[in-house]
This record gives structure tokens, C-alpha cells and sequence, in this order.
């Protein structure tokens, strides 16, 4: 498995000190969705961590998991936009 990825970093702000974070490749989204995700569970926090996954198999395009992460993100609201 390979990370794949992004064309432009996810950056997201986590933690209760709300430490930046810049999420380059789907490996990277995956350790932030699987460890430190405030809505875990929700239906967009499932489909980013399976999109992530997808692209990390080559199944389908880095990018295409990074739109997914971004949604999950503004849902649980720690996109830095």
C-alpha cells in the first residue's frame, strides 16, 4: 500500500489546543480519521476513511479521497478554509 497523494493539502484543525494539521496524503487522513476524529462514525467520517483506504489500494484516484476527507472535515468542523 501506498500513501496516495493530494494534489493540494487538507489542513485541519485538531485537538483541544486546536493544533494545525496539513494532511498531504491519504495515509496521513487515515491516521487522523482512525485516532483523533471528533465525529467518528459518522456516515461522511465513514466514507473519507473508505475513499482514503481506496486510494491507498489504487482503487481509486488520491483526489477523489481528499474531497471526501474535506466533506467529513466541514462536517465535524475542523476544516481550515
Amino acid at each position: 500500500m501506498q500513501p496516495g497523494w493530494f494534489s493540494k493539502p487538507v489542513v485541519v484543525s485538531v485537538g483541544v489546543a486546536g493544533a494545525t494539521r496539513h494532511l498531504s496524503n491519504t495515509q496521513q487522513a487515515i491516521e487522523l480519521l482512525t485516532t483523533h476524529w471528533r465525529d467518528a462514525g459518522s456516515l461522511k467520517h465513514q466514507s473519507a476513511l473508505r475513499a482514503c483506504r481506496q486510494a491507498t489500494s489504487g482503487d481509486v484516484p488520491p483526489d477523489i479521497a481528499r474531497e471526501a476527507l474535506i466533506e467529513a472535515a466541514r462536517e465535524a468542523h475542523i476544516l481550515v478554509e
